[in-house]
């Protein structure tokens, strides 16, 4: 044992050998905190003599656990799987399956799953004869998951007139009740859901205090990772079995408080020591992972919040490159630019595609990036989520786009005839499938005559679906692929059903919608795309994504992620993205400090996942809601001292070139090349003249000097009216040659 002793440094080693008592171990980013509390436990077991059954540690994650006593195992050996090891819930429901008859369940309970939980939550939901669109089963299912992480029983939430009004203003007054069937109901059946492991363990130590005696003498010393991310609940479960022997060390980072929105109580560890007078603060402060600029810029941003525990984070490493500031005129711009980067950081340094990372506040951010990666054959990887145009609410709205279109369609058919639901089950749409194959005809031609071929009530719902599709078809043709989308979008119900999913996953799969609705009115905007209807948005999609570079083995890929998904991760190369204002710090976690200083913990947490390189981005426009915005640089970055930032003077790409998977050396060398020949980033980023107004166009003709917001002074080359649509060749000063559909091109003429 003494051997692993020699490894850690004077604090670390402080951690592990400090055994009795209250002890609070701050551990900063990259401070090697595991190491600690895993030589810790094999300490107490090796030098203490203590019985593994007398120890217990609790992690957030079983990955989290299981590397835990593997590393235990490693220094004790097999007396580690003794332990009292491993999640919350894990080690909670051991506990409640020999003591569960005290508070009326069986030993052998039940444990639902959220699927589980929600199937329930649903028919409770249509027995009480409530409407389905008001109470989702999703939004009630985190209502009564927030209330019971906070202790509240079902007879104590319907009394509390606090959350009484809530649930009035949210147009759902019967949480209450369905709280207390669904409760019932659970007990009932034997089962409990994974909320009720922790709230009916705190309920067995409260009612019995007989059981809550006997855990306090067996289990003598306790350990907690991740403390900072602790509810309620858990918090009072772990201080009543600690209060006998006072053998509690928790080790966390108050600057990595990040999971407010999921319950988590970041007073929880920033009152530890009021709780605990005794307790032993040790901190972790040498950061063994990131280099002195990117540890130094992390110090100056997470200063700036008042609610903390003081620390000085530092790091031996090199001193290391300047933190990268890219600015972008719009979000597709940004992924071109993100792009480009990592290519070429990718072969001048010898790298590995793995060594990135790109990091979002939003899952609906990366649409922008993977766009730009499959343009330029870059393989990535999207963690936590599917790849955008992959998501179940994407891949929704797409369907009634293309049936819109083409009511030939089976595929889309299937996916969109009763969503929402609109009362028209599988039998029916079997009925359906079966009547077009028996008489040679077409699914839409059986739909057009639901009472011949189906009959029965569910011809009528058949029929409204029909005229439905039908206005949307006459959208498609008369409007340009935004309008359409967009009213499709609402036509359908499907903007209105996810509007009124005011969860987490439903605001995500909400902006998700919007940000395809955003990349539609991109493309209508863009006066390089000649075809402006939805046909041909959906034909750019089928060629963009028709390839998916995602389906293969190959680990060698970029990785993608939300900057709370990448917690506890570290890569080398870290690109932030969108550090706009409303974006990040994101606009619904600005209406109180406590709000704004967890945005600020978030931005901490991603510039503390780099390791050698750290790459900033934001866009000064930004399509929001199907309007282009202009967009303010994130307050975070004036966070940061100006002394560790520096702004890109990387190339600024109005197109990006098509590359083949088996890209060469040869390319890197053009791509310099072209590099050197470009124009200053000033001139690539045109900013247009103050009185800029687009002028008439219907006189254009060769040889007339122009403007362009976009591409700047030009000179018309030759203007064609022979087609349907008049278009401009114009030479650009700047950006080359370019032809332009007159009725979308923005141009002032300058001179005749």
């Amino acid at each position: 044992m003494q051997h692993y002793l020699d490894h850690l440094n004077e604090p670390q080693r402080e951690g592990v050998v400090h055994a009795n008592g209250p002890c609070m171990l701050i551990a900063g980013a990259g401070s090697g905190k595991t190491r600690v509390l895993t030589y810790r436990i094999a300490h107490l077991m090796h030098d203490h003599q203590v019985d593994p059954f007398q120890i217990m540690a609790l992690t957030f994650t079983n990955k989290a656990s299981k590397e835990m006593r593997d590393r235990v195992e490693s220094v004790v050996g097999n007396d580690a799987r003794n332990l009292w090891m491993g999640t919350f819930h894990s080690v909670f429901a051991r506990i409640l399956r020999a003591e569960a008859h005290h508070i009326g369940y069986p030993h052998q309970f039940t444990i639902y799953d959220v699927d589980d939980a929600k199937s329930i939550l649903k028919s409770i939901i249509k027995e009480m004869g409530l409407d389905e669109n008001a109470y989702k089963a999703n939004v009630v299912y985190n209502r009564i998951s927030h209330a019971k992480n906070r202790l509240i029983s079902w007879q104590e939430y319907l009394q509390d007139a606090i959350l009484a009004a809530e649930d009035a203003d949210a147009l759902r007054p019967e949480i209450g009740n369905i709280y207390r069937t669904y409760s019932l109901r659970c007990y009932r059946a034997g089962a409990m859901d994974f909320d009720d492991i922790l709230f009916n363990t705190d309920k067995l130590f409260r009612e019995h205090l007989d059981v809550l005696n006997k855990y306090q003498h067996r289990i003598q010393y306790i350990l907690v990772d991740e403390f900072q991310d602790t509810n309620l609940c858990q918090y009072f479960i772990i201080r009543k079995l600690a209060a006998v022997h006072q053998n509690i060390c928790v080790v966390g980072d108050d600057a990595q408080s990040i999971y407010g929105f999921r319950g988590a109580d970041i007073s929880n560890i920033l009152n530890f020591e009021k709780d605990y007078p005794d307790c032993r603060i040790i901190k972790l402060e040498q950061n063994y992972r990131s280099t002195q600029t990117i540890v130094d810029a992390a110090n100056s941003v997470i200063a700036k919040n008042k609610a903390q525990i003081p620390k000085n984070i530092w790091t031996a490493n090199e001193t290391g490159s300047l933190i990268e500031l890219i600015k972008a005129m719009s979000d597709n711009e940004e992924g071109r630019l993100v792009a480009t980067s990592v290519f070429e950081e990718k072969m001048q340094h010898q790298l590995r595609f793995s060594d990135f990372v790109v990091l979002y506040r939003t899952n609906s951010q990366s649409r922008a990036i993977e766009e730009a990666f499959r343009r330029m054959n870059i393989k990535y990887r999207v963690v936590g989520g599917l790849s955008f145009y992959q998501r179940r609410e994407i891949k929704d709205v797409l369907a009634y786009l293309r049936f819109s279109i083409n009511q030939q369609d089976e595929a889309a058919f299937r996916r969109i005839i009763n969503l929402p639901k609109r009362g028209i089950g599988d039998s029916t749409i079997d009925k359906i499938i079966v009547a077009a194959n028996d008489h040679a005809i077409s699914i839409w031609e059986v739909l057009q005559n639901a009472t011949s071929f189906i009959g029965g009530r569910a011809a009528s719902p058949i029929e409204e679906f029909v005229n439905m599709i039908k206005r949307f078809g006459v959208e498609v043709q008369n409007k340009d692929a935004y309008e359409a989308a967009s009213e499709i979008a609402r036509g359908s119900g499907l903007l209105k059903e996810l509007y009124a999913d005011k969860t987490v996953e439903g605001l995500s799969r909400y902006e998700n919608v919007q940000e395809l609705l955003n990349a539609i009115k991109e493309y209508v905007d863009d006066p390089e795309k000649q075809d402006k209807s939805l046909t041909g948005f959906l034909q750019d999609i089928a060629l963009i994504t028709g390839q998916d570079e995602n389906k293969d083995n190959d680990p060698d890929k970029v990785t993608l992620m939300t900057i709370h998904m990448a917690k506890g991760l570290e890569f080398n190369y870290v690109y932030l993205v969108g550090m706009e204002e409303d974006l990040f710090p994101s606009q619904l976690m600005m209406s109180s400090r406590a709000e704004l200083e967890e945005e600020r913990r978030l931005f901490y947490v991603a510039i503390t996942r780099a390791k050698k390189r750290l790459f900033l981005s934001y866009a000064l426009s930004r399509y929001r809601y199907g309007h282009l915005r202009n967009c303010e640089p994130s307050r975070f970055l004036d966070d940061i001292e100006g002394r560790f930032i520096r702004t890109s003077q990387r190339f600024t790409p109005t197109e990006l070139p098509s590359f083949s998977p088996n890209y060469t050396r040869n390319f890197v060398s053009g791509l310099r090349k072209t590099i050197s020949q470009q124009p200053s980033p000033a001139k690539a980023t045109y900013k247009p003249s103050a009185d800029f107004k687009p002028s008439d166009t219907s006189k254009l003709e060769a040889g007339m000097q122009v403007e362009h917001p976009k591409f700047g002074m030009g000179k018309v080359i030759s203007v064609d009216a022979s087609g349907a649509e008049r278009k401009a060749r114009i030479t650009f000063n700047d950006f080359g040659e370019k032809t332009l559909l007159l009725s979308f091109a923005k141009l002032r003429i300058v001179e005749a």
